[in-house]
């Protein structure tokens, strides 16, 4: 796992991101995504779009062995993202 230094660690979407690994989701190029959180107006929606389109710029999200869709789906809804985005998230991730 790779120690990034993060210019500001307690914005929304940082933590996000925290809590995503923390339930099991290995994030490639983790410094470009939290980057293009921080500088996007809306981060919900930066963030599935880096989902849906990251690979063709080094950006992938991978399963861990263990993860645990109830913590995604957990997680997916404390951070009030639209109904459909965890399961667009999970269907999306590489195993």
């Amino acid at each position: 796992m790779e120690d990034i230094m993060i210019r500001n660690p307690n914005t929304e979407s940082t933590l996000f991101i925290q809590s995503l690994k923390v339930a099991g989701v290995a994030i490639s190029n983790e410094r470009e995504v939290i980057e293009r959180l921080e500088e996007a107006r809306e981060w919900h929606y930066a963030f599935t779009t880096l989902v849906k389109q990251g690979q063709r710029i080094g950006i992938s999200f991978l399963a861990n062995p263990g993860m645990q869709s109830a913590e995604l789906q957990r997680l997916f809804a404390q951070y009030r993202f639209a109904d459909h985005a965890e399961a667009a998230f999970e269907a999306s991730l590489l195993h």
